[in-house]
């Protein structure tokens, strides 16, 4: 293992110190790919030992988001402030010594809140028991990064063991599609100008022993990007970062944190200040929307909608109603928004969209 740490360690400090540019692109690729390929052994090699107690946690709700932060930093509050949690609060480092679920009602939704352990520097490689706190994100919709207003470089160093967890906060997979062949090498295929060198794809892709393949390549990426697509095991997950204990500073202050940490919203959670504007990005960010249920020959249910996340299809609303509606399902006919005309005929496969009115009819 100490083997393993000093080439990291090797390769960080050569990555770190190489300036980019065209020129040293190939190499800090190569670099890049070998520094994945050595931390992936090391968490093989880690996995083999001691396990820890772990977090399991039930999903419930329309969506879950997890609140993430340093020891003390207000999760426990801010979970009693917008949820009906009863999360034991102390003014002392590492109270929340289990993951603590709560339930917020927002616009008929309602949505799971998890309450995890501080997590510290180091977390993502087990310190403070941070792999089973950061392993909890896995089966989130969203998280909440929680930072205090007085400590604005906390958010760089939880990126950072986010990031090492295989976990990326508010971005998508690259469209990048590789296909490995029997023969002809890498045969590369680009809708899109890139900024990577076709050398340096091909030389990161043989470093992963993908020396034949098809590669269709239709979002420019950067080497770290390619790499995750090659590895194919990371979480793409949505995120707000908040500024807690807003009132422990000057406005001036506040300005100046904002700027550098560029937070999507400023709260107190001790005087539930900002918690509104909170509960409705958490909303909006889930990606939520309203379905109003209609049986046959009857009125449409106005009163409860159904909450579906955006760009379900028929067939998700079927599956979330009952796990026998989808091989019963004759037919469905829906008014409003992703319909052609009121009460228009549809299949299974037919998109929803936002105050859609679905009428199921069955076998």
């Amino acid at each position: 293992m100490a083997d393993y740490n000093e080439k990291i360690k090797d390769l960080e400090k050569q990555i770190s110190t190489t300036k980019y540019n065209k020129k040293t692109q190939h190499a800090i690729g190569m670099y890049k790919a070998q520094l994945a390929k050595l931390k992936d052994k090391e968490e093989s090699r880690g996995k083999g030992g001691k396990k820890g107690e772990g977090y399991v946690v039930r999903k419930t709700g329309d969506g879950t988001a997890l609140l993430l932060g340093f020891p003390s930093v207000g999760k426990s509050t801010l979970l009693n402030a917008l949820t009906n949690a009863n999360s034991e609060v102390g003014a002392y480092d590492f109270t929340t010594l289990d993951v603590i679920p709560g339930l917020m009602e927002q616009d008929h939704a309602k949505i799971q809140i998890l309450d995890v352990p501080g997590i510290v520097r180091g977390a993502a490689s087990g310190k403070g028991r941070g792999k089973e706190v950061l392993s909890v994100m896995q089966n989130a919709d969203l998280v909440l990064i929680l930072i205090d207003v007085n400590y604005p470089e906390q958010l760089d160093i939880l990126m950072k063991e986010v990031y090492d967890s295989h976990i990326r906060v508010n971005q998508r997979r690259p469209d990048v599609r590789i296909k490995k062949t029997a023969k002809d090498g890498i045969r590369l295929g680009a809708t899109v100008k890139l900024s990577l060198q076709r050398d340096t794809i091909k030389a990161v892709l043989n470093e992963f022993k993908i020396n034949n393949a098809d590669v269709i390549i239709r979002s420019d990426i950067t080497v770290d990007q390619l790499i995750d697509c090659i590895e194919n095991n990371k979480k793409y997950l949505p995120g707000i970062t908040i500024l807690n204990k807003i009132d422990s500073v000057s406005e001036e202050r506040l300005e100046e944190v904002i700027k550098l940490t560029k937070a999507d919203l400023c709260v107190s959670a001790q005087k539930e200040t900002g918690l509104e504007e909170l509960r409705v990005l958490i909303f909006k960010r889930l990606e939520l929307m309203k379905l109003w249920m209609k049986e046959p020959a009857k009125e449409v249910d106005m009163k409860e909608p159904l909450i579906i996340t955006t760009n379900s299809t028929v067939k998700d609303v079927c599956s979330k109603l009952h796990k026998d509606f989808i091989s019963k399902f004759k037919f469905c006919r829906v008014t409003g928004p992703s319909a052609k005309f009121p009460g228009q005929k549809l299949s299974l496969n037919h998109v929803l969209k936002n105050n859609d009115i679905l009428e199921l009819h069955m076998t």
